[in-house]
């Protein structure tokens, strides 16, 4: 193997956050959205996917504590996918929304965070 050629990159795992009361609601948010937004929002997974914890803004930001946000706009139109990091080179994608205020409403930092905790306390149940 030469220098210019280097091992494969390793990618990271993408998990879409789902519960029996919820079932899987960023694939919910992503099927409800128009045709172009669904586009640019898969494409932007599929790079935090190769680029990982590397993806800059304006791609991803950091919200509150673990919780990160992948974001895109399509014409006025702002998306977040709020997310975080998992043990072993994964991701969570745990709430999806149309931002239409200056910030992150607090609401929907709350409900991503509820469902970071939920899935973080079945992991420990899973001895993961």
């Amino acid at each position: 193997m030469t220098p210019s050629t280097g091992p494969p990159t390793r990618r990271w795992s993408i998990e879409f956050y789902t519960s029996a009361e919820e079932g899987s609601p960023v694939e919910d948010f992503l099927e409800g959205l128009p045709f172009a937004a669904h586009v640019k929002l898969f494409n932007l997974i599929r790079l935090l996917e190769e680029q990982g914890v590397g993806l800059p803004f304006p791609y991803s930001s950091q919200v509150a504590g673990r919780l990160r946000e992948l974001r895109s706009q399509l014409g006025k139109t702002h998306f977040r996918i709020l997310y975080a990091a998992t043990p072993g080179r994964g991701f969570v994608l745990l709430h999806g929304f149309v931002k239409s205020t200056r910030r992150i409403p607090a609401g929907e930092i709350a409900v991503a965070q509820r469902r970071l905790d939920a899935y973080l306390g079945r992991q420990q149940l899973r001895g993961r």
